[in-house]
């Protein structure tokens, strides 16, 4: 695609945010909604059309060349970004589910559900990519050095004598039995070719008709064969053959590579003309901007003095310095306000003090209105009838609204055609640049211009400016010890390793095994297909478990982003631990290597067998998390990752575990989760395969956000045989039956079907898959050998995630819903409390 082609999806992009943001400002201001369910389809419609906004951008982000652009889009894509997040939080604080289905709304604005899936920015490693390559050195060179380097060698089991003999003997049987049939079709060849030579000459029509017959046969076949397999693959019951790339489509990725290159050479490029245009500026333009600022300051004196017969007071730095004189107001409105402020300062000094002698009566007069009111509920008062949903303003859209206006200043109708080479505008750099040095040498001339109108004032008012001088020094003083007993509250925390580098830790924690690799996995890699049946579940009040699509959305929204964008992470919803519960192979490790891969980040393990006798006692714990922490925050990105982390919350710890200590970490855990601040990019995350074992209350104090990851689906199995079969290099024929495959695999996880595959998939059996295709039965044997997971399992996992916060919030709407529904349900039992009740007082009187 050409620039131009990126520019139309920009502006497209930009009118479709302009027509949204038209209906997240609405004219009027829209009444409280009470209808949860039109809430949730007014959230939704919002969250995907910001979601194809989103994907619009991103693609344009990653493609554009032109710098000053590219700043635009940046600043756009993560105000969209953050707002996706919110959206997100708003929808799972109405329906009270980290889950939901909209199936309805995709219909409508024609989508599929693979545009569901959330797109991951591309710039959060591409623009790290030294960085990390860096890290990555330092790791493999730290690992080297200690002795610790990771062998790739498979590990060797142990073999019993008879075991061995056995084999041996299988092997030298096969080898005879192979030489054997060598010697006999070398026989039959021979009498073959001596019967050839005796028999008498063939008529050459027979020949001729012969010759016909079998290549008619084999060209029919082969037809009848295509034509069945390009039927199945119509249908769907064969997966499509992977064709070749044409070389239009290897020259689109070429062109995309390029892109990155020249992005890299043109942003060096604007950077040195920033310096470079504002040095220029600062030596030309600044004396005639320094003298035109000093000529207005004056012209405004004399005109205040004029007007109103004495000097005005110059605008403290606070209140916005000389800038806010010449904000398009005359001298006697700069005057007036200046007179209004100070009047107002005076005025929060009385009441001040007026406060401490009525509070003993607003007291008293709000347990008079707390009465009243108790008498009056139920008469419709207004407030009440206000009651009901309003959106929570949001922190990213005025980011939003700022970059769309700049895009509709500056470049929607602007001409590029002279710039072929998309590289920066020089005249916007200036114009930038000039308002930068203009802000800068206003602070100098505010201060010179101060001394001035004090000096005037010493000369024409020396007695008012005594007066005011005694004014100003008695308010500093007060300032001063306002600010003091500020700084007395706060603690500082001890810094247990101040006399320490950072490398020297992040060494530390490489050598024991607190830092590990993560894998070089992405979250496309992890293979679910969407639930179709999630709506229709849901409005028949039946909670469906979710699809692994669900999964990748939560882990993206609630993981990835914050993580890889700063600005999502400070002023987006704060999500400090993340939970991911289900059965044993379904994935858990996987998705947290891929969140450390998609965002760049760190990998720290605290799992309780990575703390088995390292750091003993409190003391060495709480030096152990400084470090930890420490690490994490200077080179943020981090995830901390405790593995079995039900193991941290026992309710009683088993026999075998009690030496390894894994309840080291309950009570100090909550308390440096506290300390991470909004400004660090660090997420705990735990995984646990057994979360009934553990104390639920602490449990979820830790981790508010829980991900429930369920057992694999008939349309995920599919996709996930499909492709695993495919990247392990089998031939996916029509003999491989791989619908009945995914229907006998249900109840086996995703690390089944993998262990499945690697078992039947030899290089041996490979080789021979062109004359002996797979079939369906050969992987029945290594799946009878593994325990899939059973419905009591998955239902434990059910009852148990009802009693987290979460559930039991949705468990409570539902009741509520319940008893609207059917209210003569509850009057009824309201009823038979009431007699209960008298009975007893009646009781008592006797």
């Amino acid at each position: 695609m050409s620039h131009s082609s990126y520019g139309r999806m920009w502006a497209a992009a930009q009118g479709a945010l302009e027509n949204l943001l038209e209906d997240e400002y609405p004219t009027t201001q829209p009444h409280p909604q009470k209808d949860r369910h039109q809430v949730f389809q007014t959230l939704a419609t919002f969250y995907l059309r910001y979601l194809k906004i989103f994907r619009a951008l991103e693609e344009v982000y990653d493609q554009i060349v032109h710098p000053q652009k590219r700043s635009v889009v940046r600043q756009v894509l993560q105000g969209v970004m953050g707002r996706l997040v919110e959206l997100k939080n708003e929808m799972v604080e109405l329906e009270y589910s980290e889950f939901h289905y909209f199936d309805d709304i995709l219909q409508d604005f024609k989508m599929t559900p693979e545009d569901l899936e959330v797109p991951i920015p591309r710039y959060f490693v591409r623009e790290r990519i030294r960085a990390l390559k860096e890290r990555e050195k330092m790791l493999t060179h730290i690992l080297t050095s200690g002795g610790h380097q990771e062998n790739s060698t498979a590990t060797v089991q142990a073999m019993s004598v008879e075991r061995a003999v056995w084999l041996l003997q299988v092997s030298e049987r096969a080898r005879q039995g192979r030489l054997r049939a060598h010697f006999m079709k070398k026989i039959r060849q021979e009498e073959q070719r001596l019967q050839m030579d005796s028999s008498s000459i063939v008529d050459p029509d027979l020949a001729a008709t012969c010759i016909q017959k079998v290549w008619r046969g084999y060209r029919d076949r082969k037809r009848v064969n295509k034509e069945r397999l390009e039927e199945m693959i119509f249908l769907g019951m064969i997966p499509a053959q992977h064709p070749t790339p044409s070389p239009a489509h290897l020259r689109a990725q070429q062109l995309k590579g390029s892109r990155h290159r020249v992005q890299e050479e043109h942003e060096v490029e604007y950077q040195k003309a920033l310096v470079s245009i504002k040095e220029s500026v600062q030596t030309v333009d600044g004396p005639d901007i320094k003298e035109t600022l000093q000529e207005q300051i004056r012209q405004w004196f004399i005109e205040c003095r004029d007007a109103t017969g004495k000097f005005p007071d110059f605008p403290s730095a606070e209140d916005g310095g000389s800038a806010s004189i010449f904000a398009q107001k005359t001298p006697e409105q700069v005057a007036a306000e200046l007179a209004a402020k100070e009047e107002e300062r005076e005025k929060k000094k009385k009441l001040k003090a007026e406060k401490d002698k009525k509070g003993n009566d607003r007291k008293e007069k709000k347990k008079e209105k707390k009465g009243k009111m108790k008498g009056k509920k139920g008469k419709g008062d207004p407030e009440e009838e206000e009651q009901g949903w309003k959106m929570t303003p949001s922190n990213f859209l005025p980011t939003v609204v700022e970059g769309a206006k700049l895009y509709k200043e500056v470049w929607h109708n602007r001409d590029e055609k002279q710039n072929f080479l998309q590289r920066f505008d020089p005249q916007l750099v200036r114009e930038e640049k000039r308002l930068e040095v203009e802000e800068e040498l206003r602070v100098q001339v505010d201060e010179l211009m101060r001394q001035e109108l004090k000096n005037l004032k010493l000369v024409v008012d020396r007695e008012k400016g005594k007066k005011k001088k005694k004014g100003k020094k008695s308010s500093k003083k007060k300032k001063k010890k306002g600010r003091k007993t500020g700084k007395k509250k706060k603690k500082k925390e001890k810094d247990l390793t101040a006399d320490r580098s950072i490398e020297s830790l992040y060494e530390e924690l490489v050598l024991e095994g607190f830092i590990i690799r993560p894998m070089n996995v992405k979250l496309s890699d992890y293979i679910g297909e969407y639930s179709y049946l999630g709506t229709t579940l849901r409005q028949a009040d039946i909670e469906p478990m979710p699809s692994l699509s669900d999964i990748r959305q939560l882990v993206a929204l609630y993981g990835i982003l914050p993580l890889g964008s700063q600005c999502v992470h400070e002023r987006g919803p704060l999500i400090r631990s993340l939970l991911l519960a289900g059965p044993a192979g379904v994935g858990k490790k996987m998705l947290v290597h891929a969140l450390c891969t998609e965002t760049g980040a760190n990998l720290f393990n605290l799992s309780p067998t990575a703390l088995a006798g390292k750091y003993p006692g409190k003391s060495g714990l709480q030096y152990l998390l400084h470090m930890v922490f420490k690490v994490a925050r200077q080179l943020q990105p981090s995830v901390i990752w405790i593995g079995d982390a039900e193991k941290t919350f026992y309710k009683k710890v088993p026999k075998l575990e009690k030496e390894m200590e894994p309840k080291r970490l309950k009570k100090v855990l909550p308390k440096v989760l506290k300390s991470i601040k909004p400004e660090d990019r660090v997420l705990l995350v735990g995984t646990t395969h057994r979360p009934f074992d553990a104390d639920i209350k602490p449990f979820c104090k830790v981790y508010k956000k829980i991900i429930l990851i369920p057992r694999p689906d008939y349309a995920s199995r599919l996709a996930l045989w499909k492709e695993l079969l495919h990247a392990r290099g089998a031939q996916l024929s029509p003999k491989l039956d791989l619908s009945s495959l995914a229907k006998v695999t249900d109840g086996y996880t995703q690390g089944h079907i993998v262990q499945a595959i690697q078992t039947v998939l030899s290089s041996h059996r490979l080789s021979q898959q062109t004359k002996r295709p797979f079939t369906a039965v050969e992987f029945i044997p290594p799946l009878a050998r593994q325990d899939p997971v059973y419905k009591e399992e998955e239902e434990a996992f059910k009852a148990w995630y009802s009693r987290s916060p979460l559930g039991k919030k949705r468990a409570r709407a539902a009741r509520a819903s319940e008893e609207e529904a059917n209210p003569k349900k509850g009057k009824k039992k309201g009823g038979k409390i009431q007699k209960k009740g008298k009975d007893v007082k009646g009781k008592k009187k006797k």
